[in-house]
């Protein structure tokens, strides 16, 4: 099938229209008219994951986080995205993103979902009309009442997690959760405004922990990639269900970086 047909039903779960305005998502590389047959799907698109693509023979990368964020004033070996770009046009595969229009569109329910957050809503509304509200994150009730470190153990065990980092009293009782995968430090206010009692998220500093915890909030940060990586799996049953047709592919990633 054509690379447009893909990209049509990838559009249908996430319209481009609900991506932010900074965001740079859709079709980044490659042609539309571009006949697939397999389609590796990934968080990144870095030079493994696109070395990958390449061995496996794959006609379309599928990522959540764009290859392109700022523009390009020239494509050169000499630039490391620039080189990416060229690796995907020399091996004819086509790369694509659906970022923050998935983040309103699939990744913040399917977050939840894995939670088994009760009485769900969204965190922070981007879009309303008289039949739904959408936005980034969602917050409800947790499965149970429990502790704080038994809410970090729960996170770990939902997405897999050898470490998170948890600001607030292990023994402090919590309830209500607020997630917003990815980067979350934007959406601190709205969790307290919120009502939760914790908030599970990533990238979380050291001043941004402890304001929230003056204001009543507890986090568990999951980091960036602990909770996003659910895209990978998400897309692939996605994909097998609308598209059977297709030959799809998880690419091995991991953490950025270690403990010591």
């Amino acid at each position: 099938m054509k690379c447009s047909e893909i990209m049509a039903k990838l559009e249908e779960l996430s319209p481009l229209s609900f991506a932010e305005s900074w965001d740079n998502v859709g079709l980044l590389v490659g042609s539309r008219e571009r006949e697939v047959e397999s389609v590796m799907i990934a968080l990144d698109a870095t030079d493994a994951v696109i070395d990958q693509a390449v061995l496996a023979g794959a006609d379309m990368l599928l990522t959540h986080h764009p290859l392109i964020f700022s523009p390009q004033n020239r494509i050169t070996a000499e630039d490391f995205t620039g080189k990416r770009i060229i690796k995907l046009i020399a091996n004819d595969i086509c790369c694509y993103a659906s970022h923050t229009n998935f983040d309103v569109m699939g990744m913040g329910d399917e977050a939840a979902e894995r939670l088994a957050l009760e009485e769900r809503s969204v965190l922070e509304i981007t879009f309303e009309d008289e039949l739904s509200q959408e936005g980034i994150g969602r917050v409800g009730i947790l499965p149970e009442c429990m502790t704080l470190r038994e809410c970090a153990s729960y996170v770990k065990e939902t997405f897999d997690l050898d470490t998170v980092k948890v600001f607030g009293e292990e023994d402090r009782k919590v309830r209500k959760a607020a997630v917003v995968p990815g980067a979350g430090k934007d959406y601190i206010r709205q969790a307290v405004r919120a009502g939760a009692d914790v908030y599970i998220t990533g990238d979380i500093g050291h001043h941004d922990g402890i304001d929230a915890l003056e204001q009543g909030l507890t986090i568990i940060d999951a980091g960036h990639f602990g909770v996003e990586q659910i895209f990978v799996p998400y897309m692939k049953e996605f994909l097998s269900r609308e598209l059977p047709s297709l030959h799809l592919l998880s690419a091995r990633q991991q953490e950025p970086f270690w403990y010591e």
